[in-house]
């Protein structure tokens, strides 16, 4: 990653520096049935950022909140009778609505005025400063802003207190705590970071960039708000490097003044996964001073083509899931979330490892850092908000003005993230409210015009992408439709064709498998069925690991082969692991991150760049046989790929016993079908069919008879 700082200096330009006072670290906390009541003691403490549950000594009961969609599904399992249905939020399962954070800090000299920046918070946000009350902000995962002028003791200490709800009933009626079927605890705390912002007036409330790459420019809008009772004049200066641009404005009294430029950023280097390279605006407005990164990245999805662009030329996405937000209430996360070290290593090392370039962050933001992460590494991101409803006849009725508002702060908190590529409004739902009023309110907000992914509804715009779900090996748990062997995936096409909503657009494939296991190898709440099925019911925890890890890395394989998707992205790669959960990752050690190993080799073969399919699931082959096997290759890179391409039969300790070997040759973003005769030995046992090509390898388990 490299970062242009844009230092060259303009004599004529002052920059006035925003002081920020950060306020992470260790804060007391308390809880309380009141909303009114500030505790007079303080006897536990925190981390900010954090999660309640974290607190020293602990408090009893924390996440504890059975979730109206939650409840609908054990009542679905026939796990709760009808009458434990509910029309609220949830019920809350603790003596307690509120959460309440304190801490200190010292105010330096006097500034015009102090913003308290929380970026994230959950359940809902009140603020008091020096016992005076500053207010409230509703979102759970949008930043809040208060105005904290009047309050300040400049030059001194401050007392600072935050209250946050215990859990979703807290919230006011129109405020929105988010929905998941599979999550069993629902825990607050303060998530992402606080600060004090100090300046002069008038203040640079927010700063868009918008890349232009045909025309080497970039589209900046800057929001100045001023909180003075006369008129603000100001000069307003947007700079990267030596491109600057300056003009005077007017804002008057408390009120706020948008304004757009343009930025030349000649001979532009260009951001991709490949190459993350980022600019830096500096902006000014003599009073304020704001750094905003970048990258020069367009992205878009075309219905004709039914594929990704990046940069103009069509990009394939390959990749994973992450739900932090389930992960929170795993019983190992404990402080990993806001350990540097630890998702520099999930999101920057093991990608590359895996040979992926796209995450979905699904249902549930993470925090700011996060996605910095992910810029200096090259991710592309799926944001995904909070809402999965389904298609439950129990579904709540949704305030589209107080979403809307939300998606509009949500939208703002991340749209100059290079690696934010795709905005996702929800998770399989059906619901036409995204679609007819949510979506079209605040798309044209963002001027870099990302596609938004409307899950089960149909697309919002005439390019957006859709998604696909096709859990094959649901059908052994749900008895949805005819059984499904392995196989099957002979004469299956992998055409894209399971979702709820019939498209012509682009598909990205954003969870397949349903072969969930715990980390240490006991099937989830959802899987039990298939292991049984597939192994029978005395197999052991390696065995299920190993076929877990061997049939994923087939998916994968078969899913790529079709070219049916623009994106392959696996469920999933970080959520909760614990007894009585629905979904797991694939880790060993969730804490040191390291993969099960079956998992790592088998799904990081498949999802290499040139990806090999060997389109055979046969459990066993007739001896002395000849038979011609099928090898399908798709070439994810902007290059032409070539080489030998073989097909051998080992026994399980490598000895090879056949093979045949013949070219390969695949264009730039392109794919090959070859076939390859191979005559099978007389003797009898158990085999592995491997098809190598471009240093990639598909392999078979197959017993001769």
């Amino acid at each position: 990653m490299k970062i242009l700082s844009g230092l060259v200096l303009v004599a004529s330009i002052a920059f006035a520096q925003r002081v920020t006072v950060p306020l992470d670290g260790e804060w007391n906390v308390e809880d309380s049935l009141s909303a009114t009541e500030i505790p007079s003691a303080w006897h536990h403490t925190v981390a900010v950022p954090g999660l309640t549950h974290q607190a020293r000594p602990a408090f009893a009961d924390v996440d504890e909140f059975d979730s109206r969609e939650v409840i609908d599904n054990r009542i679905r399992k026939k796990k709760l009778p009808e009458s434990a249905r509910v029309l609220t939020v949830g019920a809350p399962r603790q003596n307690r609505n509120y959460f309440w954070y304190r801490r200190t800090f010292h105010a330096p000299a006097q500034h015009a005025v102090a913003i308290l920046k929380i970026n994230k918070a959950q359940f809902g946000t009140a603020v008091w400063l020096n016992g005076r009350p500053i207010g409230e902000h509703i979102g759970c995962f949008t930043a809040g802003f208060f105005e904290i002028t009047p309050a300040v003791k400049w030059n001194s200490e401050n007392e600072l207190v935050v209250r946050i709800g215990a859990h979703p009933a807290a919230m006011p009626a129109n405020g929105y705590a988010g929905t998941d079927f599979e999550k069993n605890k629902w825990t607050p705390g303060i998530y992402d970071s606080v600060s004090v912002l100090l300046s002069g007036n008038p203040v640079i409330e927010s700063v868009q960039v918008a890349p232009k790459i045909t025309t080497s420019e970039i589209q900046v809008q800057t929001t100045l708000r001023n909180y003075g009772s006369t008129p603000a004049t100001a000069r307003l200066v947007n700079r990267v490097g030596a491109s600057v641009v300056s003009e005077r404005v007017i804002v008057a009294p408390g009120t706020e003044l948008v304004r757009g430029t343009t930025l030349r950023i000649p001979h532009a280097h260009l951001w991709s996964p490949e190459d993350p390279f980022l600019y830096k605006l500096e902006t000014s407005s003599g009073g304020d001073s704001v750094s905003t990164r970048f990258g020069m990245r367009e992205f878009r999805f075309d219905t004709a083509t039914r594929r990704a662009y990046l940069n103009g030329k069509p990009y394939f996405l390959r990749g994973s899931n992450i739900t932090l937000h389930r992960f929170f209430e795993d019983p190992q996360a404990g402080s990993l979330p806001w350990d540097e070290r630890w998702v520099h290593k999930l999101l920057a090392e093991i990608p590359k490892q895996m040979h992926w370039n796209s995450f979905r962050f699904c249902i549930g933001p993470v925090p700011d850092r996060w996605l910095e992460i992910a810029d200096e590494a090259g991710l592309l991101i799926q944001n995904e908000y909070f809402v999965w409803l389904g298609q439950s006849k129990n579904m709540p009725e949704l305030d589209a003005p107080a979403l809307i508002a939300e998606y509009k702060e949500w939208m703002r908190d991340n749209w100059n993230h290079p690696s934010v590529v795709v905005w996702d409004a929800n998770n399989e739902t059906l619901n036409p409210v995204f679609g007819e009023k949510i979506i079209p309110a605040v798309r044209d907000l963002d001027l870099s015009h990302r596609p938004w992914e409307n899950s089960y509804n149909p697309p919002a715009a005439p390019d957006d992408p859709v998604e696909d779900h096709p859990y094959l090996f649901s059908r052994y748990f749900n008895g949805s439709g005819p059984d499904f062997e392995v196989k099957d995936l002979e004469k299956m096409s992998g055409s894209g064709k399971h979702g709820i909503t019939p498209t012509g657009h682009a598909q990205i494939l954003n969870e397949y498998g349903w072969l969930w296991l715990l980390r240490d190898g006991t099937p989830t709440e959802l899987t039990g069925p298939v292991y049984e099925r597939l192994l029978g019911a005395n197999s052991g925890a390696r065995q299920r690991l190993a076929l877990d890890a061997y049939l994923l890395g087939g998916l994968t394989e078969f899913w790529r082969a079709y070219r049916a998707y623009a994106g392959v992205l696996h469920f999933v790669y970080l959520t909760s692991c614990y007894p009585g959960a629905y979904t797991c990752d694939n880790f060993a050690d969730v804490e040191k991150l390291k993969l099960q190993p079956e998992f790592a080799d088998y799904v990081g073969e498949a999802f290499k760049p040139l990806g090999v399919y060997l389109n055979f699931w046969q459990p066993t082959l007739k001896g002395g046989e000849e038979r011609e096997f099928i090898v399908m290759m798709v070439n994810d890179e902007s290059r032409p790929a070539s080489g030998p391409l073989a097909l051998a039969l080992e026994r399980e300790n490598g000895e090879c016993v056949a093979r045949v070997e013949r070219p390969f040759t695949i264009a730039a973003i392109g794919q090959e079908t070859y076939r390859l005769r191979l005559r099978v030995p007389d003797s009898a046992g158990k085999y592995i069919l491997k098809a190598t090509g471009g240093g990639t390898v598909s392999r078979r388990r197959v017993e001769i008879h």
